[in-house]
C-alpha cells in the first residue's frame, strides 16, 4: 500500500506541475528513483500525470478564458498575439517544447485557444513529456560528471 501511495503522489504532482500551478514535479522522481521503484512505472506515471494536467490547460484556452493569461500569467494583449503567430508558424509541433518550465503551459493553454485538433495536440504533448521524464531519468541515475572529491 505504501508504494501505491508513493505513485499516486508522483502522479499528482505531476499533474499539478502541468498546470499553472508553479510546481516540479523532478525532484520528486529523482527521490522515487534513487529508492528503487520501478522505473518504467515512474515514467509512465509522471508522463500521464503531466499530460492530463496539460489536457486542462488546453480545456481552459478551449473554453476561452483570456482571463487567465491576464490575470494569472500576466501576459499582455501584444504577447497573447506574438504567441498565437509563433504557434500558427510552428503549428502543432511546437508542442513538443511543452515539457520546458514557464513555457510549456502556455503553450498547451494556447493549444486550445487556437482550437487546435485534440488528438494531434495528444500526440505532441504525450510524446514532449515523455521525453521530459526519460531525460529526467537519465540526469539523475547516470554519475555525475564532475565527481566530487
Amino acid at each position: 500500500m505504501y508504494i501505491i501511495s508513493e505513485y499516486l503522489s508522483l502522479f499528482v504532482t505531476s499533474f499539478l506541475a502541468s498546470t499553472i500551478l508553479p510546481l516540479g514535479s523532478e525532484g520528486l522522481l529523482a527521490f522515487l528513483v534513487h529508492k528503487g521503484l520501478n522505473i518504467y512505472l515512474l515514467i509512465l506515471t509522471a508522463t500521464i500525470g503531466n499530460y492530463l494536467g496539460a489536457c486542462v490547460n488546453y480545456y481552459i484556452g478551449i473554453m476561452g478564458s483570456h482571463g487567465i493569461l491576464h490575470k494569472f500569467l500576466k501576459i499582455n494583449k501584444k504577447d497573447e498575439e506574438r504567441s498565437k503567430g509563433l504557434f500558427k508558424k510552428y503549428g502543432a509541433p511546437i508542442l513538443l517544447l511543452s515539457w520546458i518550465p514557464i513555457i510549456g503551459d502556455p503553450l498547451t493553454l494556447f493549444a486550445g485557444i487556437m482550437k487546435l485538433n485534440f488528438k494531434i495536440f495528444s500526440i505532441f504533448v504525450f510524446i514532449g513529456k515523455l521525453i521530459r521524464y526519460i531525460g529526467v531519468y537519465f540526469i539523475v541515475s547516470s554519475p555525475p560528471i564532475f565527481p566530487f572529491p
